[in-house]
């Protein structure tokens, strides 16, 4: 009996401690609930609703059932035309279209002569399972809306073969190598989950050690102290960069078709976003545990829904909206515009811009909190 009533003692203190640490019970109650959220309505691998632009050189009813057809297959949202193949390849290079559908001039006239004319479709491939769904339905689409036309003296065109050509152009990464992929979306989990951890927990760490007083004492600012503490972590952030772009280009192969510069401005910001959560983490931690709990309770839906583990475009809107606050969202489109597709900063701007203010946005929040800290 005296040992069962030393068990229960324990029990009771543990019992006790777990509702005082109210941060890490919600953690504990909240991480399986978004888990589930996530997993069971926010993932799908199989993208429909593709964003896609037309550049028609041919604009008669066969054309126009055509293109009513990849609407109506729910693989394909046709979201306007293009005047220029060159505006098309723009639109590929931003992330602005998925595809580029582009029926030459003369294709109706050679299709009902049966010279079976080419449709070209241009897919973003940079993200090889994010395309390839539509991509393999696009022969089966265009036969279905067809029929609906060749009708009478062209009926015996819908038969096999195929009347139309298509041709499928699978850009940034025609063979659907998945590392070109991976690698570069790999820089970005990397730099969020260790430049979020090591600050908060290096931040918490002082507080745990006592030398919290000390920092309050110092006459430095909020920002000078934001400052001291996360420029060494800059450094550590870049030569996990150089580590990731050295393998990526002598180990796996993948390309690099942009500009340094470009990407070192984004690696930078994403770097200094990072950074700012976790000093803001560590303004609310008590430990280093409950700073490693919040580390990976924003790592989580941060890897989940920026497009890194599953397409973006195939989880729902109200997904899409979610992640779109994350830095890393925006990063892994700039990572992978810039190596994959040679793109321009005009072009990456819809996604530096994103996370200028969540860098604006964590920086006021964190010495707000840490303003709080010396009152």
């Amino acid at each position: 009996m005296s040992a069962l009533r030393r068990i229960g003692a324990i029990l009771t203190k543990e019992f006790i401690q777990m509702r005082r640490d109210r941060l890490t019970s919600a953690i504990m109650v909240v991480m399986p609930i978004m888990q589930l959220i996530l997993f069971g309505f926010a993932i799908n691998s199989d993208p429909r609703h593709l964003p896609t632009l037309l550049y028609l050189e041919d604009r008669s009813a066969i054309v126009r059932s055509l293109t009513a057809g990849l609407q109506n297959s729910s693989y394909f949202d046709i979201q306007g035309e293009v005047q220029s193949a060159e505006a098309g390849t723009k639109a590929l290079q931003s992330g602005e279209a998925a595809f580029v559908i582009t029926v030459p001039a003369g294709f109706t006239r050679e299709m009902l002569r049966g010279d079976r004319p080419q449709l070209l479709i241009e897919a973003d491939a940079s993200d090889p399972s994010a395309a390839s769904n539509a991509v393999g339905m696009i022969q089966q689409i265009t036969q279905s809306a067809l029929k609906q036309d060749l009708k009478g003296e062209w009926a015996s065109l819908a038969q096999a073969p195929p009347p139309v050509d298509i041709v499928i152009h699978r850009m940034y990464n025609p063979e659907g190598i998945s590392q070109y992929n991976i690698v570069p979306g790999l820089l970005g989990v990397i730099l969020t989950m260790t430049m979020v951890m090591i600050t908060s927990i290096a931040m918490t760490r002082e507080t745990e050690r006592g030398n919290m007083e000390n920092l309050l004492a110092m006459p430095a600012r909020p920002w000078e102290v934001m400052a001291g503490k996360i420029v060494p972590y800059i450094g550590v952030g870049i030569v996990q960069t150089a580590i990731v772009l050295l393998a990526s280009t002598f180990v796996f192969g993948v390309p690099f078709l942009g500009s340094v510069w470009l990407l070192s401005l984004g690696v930078g910001l994403f770097i200094i976003a990072n950074l700012a959560v976790g000093f803001t983490f560590s303004t609310v931690a008590r430990s280093q545990m409950q700073a490693m709990q919040m580390t990976f309770f924003f790592f989580l839906p941060s890897i989940m829904l920026s497009g890194f583990m599953f397409p973006f475009r195939g989880m729902p809107a109200w997904a899409q909206g979610i992640g779109q606050i994350f830095p890393l969202t925006h990063f892994l489109r700039v990572v992978r515009g810039v190596m994959l597709k040679g793109s321009d900063f005009a072009a990456m701007w819809p996604n530096i811009w994103p996370m200028l203010i969540f860098i604006a946005v964590a920086t006021t929040v964190a010495m707000a909190r840490y303003r709080s800290t010396l009152d």
